[in-house]
């Protein structure tokens, strides 16, 4: 690993943490990240040099702070500026100072971004992007992909919501339980999204802790609505797909699909989570898409082998949450479940509707590539992988592709590529 992976994954893991601690501080959301930005720029010239500091997130935000400061005293012209030496002084850092900001003095200070964040002055599309770019620091590319709009679509909705709550009343301090219970809805999307993001990139060093962040999260949001199926729920079906990770993979990084995983990898600890948590939500008796999810994600879970998989009573519940939550990706989800019980031809009919609203997404032309080489329509098949393969958002999404072409390019006697 070169200094700059190890950096980033560490910058990665630290930024909501220091983040949250530095808008505590400064209570202005671009003060906040541009002291952060500072603080990474400083981290790229001492910590190759000095080495990976004790405690990533307390040393961001020292510096941070020390920045930001400097950028106030120079805009108010109150007092001096302080010596150069003395703000770069990075040793000076992590001697004792850093060491008294441990985790109890920032433990609330993400959940409180998420909130603000997820300001109800802000529609929810605004909410969830401006919060995956200052919490968890996606790019714009990233989430646009996220929610299938272009770039600068996205990059003009996080400007208007930036501006919207900088121009607003928003309040800094710690959420109480009225302004917990009426953001808590978007605040749970938010976290669904950013752990498909280190989902979807887990072979991706910087990408793959965003998984772990948004269970941890979830986990202290189920603390704040105990009583709460939904959030039971989401909590339950992160874990579930998470305890996955481990045979998702082959020892040279390709996509291994369910049916052919070693299930053997599944961590069962995170699976008997998972599984009470999908068991306790249920007996609430109040529905909701994270919980229908869930429990598609347990009979997944508890299948010991892919012949034992419930298909029929998964594409019930795909079927319920089209109902409950109309979208494209989910009926494109269930089209998987329609193709295990009643075959490719009836799950093609299902998404050739969708060829609209979702020729930008990867997933719909591989699952359309993959019904199409099932029926033997090689020609059309082909043409569906390549128009994925343009679409991969990564590089093990592009290499399990090719292996699809490699195999239609092999079986018509053509050199594969």
């Amino acid at each position: 690993m070169t200094d700059l992976d190890w950096i980033e994954a560490a910058i990665t893991a630290a930024r909501p943490q220091a983040v949250g601690a530095l808008l505590r501080y400064f209570r202005d959301l671009d003060a906040a990240e541009e002291a952060f930005q500072e603080a990474c720029l400083r981290a790229l010239k001492s910590w190759p040099r000095n080495g990976p500091p004790r405690d990533a997130a307390a040393w961001l935000i020292l510096v941070g702070r020390n920045s930001g400061v400097d950028v106030v005293r120079k805009q108010a012209r109150l007092t001096a500026l302080p010596d150069e030496a003395v703000i770069s002084d990075l040793d000076d850092v992590e001697d004792g100072v850093a060491e008294g900001i441990d985790a109890d003095q920032y433990r609330d200070d993400v959940l409180r971004l998420l909130f603000i964040c997820c300001h109800p002055d802000l529609p929810a599309t605004q909410q969830i992007a401006l919060a995956l770019r200052i919490v968890s620091g996606l790019t714009v590319k990233q989430i646009a992909r996220a929610f299938l709009v272009s770039e600068a679509a996205m990059e003009q909705r996080i400007t208007r919501a930036k501006a919207r709550i900088g121009a607003g009343d928003a309040s800094f301090e710690t959420p109480g339980p009225i302004e917990r219970a009426e953001r808590f809805e978007a605040v749970a999307a938010m976290l669904y999204l950013v752990f498909n993001e280190g989902y979807s990139g887990a072979a991706d060093p910087a990408r793959a802790g965003l998984a772990d962040e948004a269970i941890r999260l979830s986990r202290l949001l189920l603390r704040l609505f105990k009583t709460e199926p939904e959030i039971m729920g989401l909590t339950a079906l992160l874990l579930l797909q998470h305890a996955r990770s481990a045979a998702r993979f082959d020892a040279t990084g390709e996509i291994v699909l369910l049916d052919d995983q070693d299930r053997s990898l599944w961590n069962r600890k995170m699976i008997a989570e998972g599984l009470a948590l999908v068991d306790k939500a249920i007996r609430h008796q109040r529905p909701g898409a994270y919980q229908i999810q869930a429990a598609i994600a347990a009979l997944h879970a508890r299948a010991a082998t892919p012949d034992e998989t419930d298909w029929p009573q998964i594409e019930r519940l795909y079927s319920a949450l089209e109902h409950m939550q109309p979208s494209p990706v989910i009926t494109l989800n269930r089209a998987v479940a329609v193709a295990k019980v009643a075959g490719p031809e009836a799950a093609l009919t299902m998404i050739e509707p969708l060829a609209d609203r979702l020729a930008n997404y990867f997933h719909f032309h591989g699952l359309r590539g993959g019904l199409l080489l099932q029926l033997g329509r090689q020609g059309e098949a082909r043409t569906a992988f390549d128009h994925a393969i343009a679409l991969a958002g990564s590089p093990a999404e592009a290499a399990h592709i090719r292996t699809h072409l490699d195999r239609i390019l092999k079986e018509s006697g053509a050199p594969c590529g």
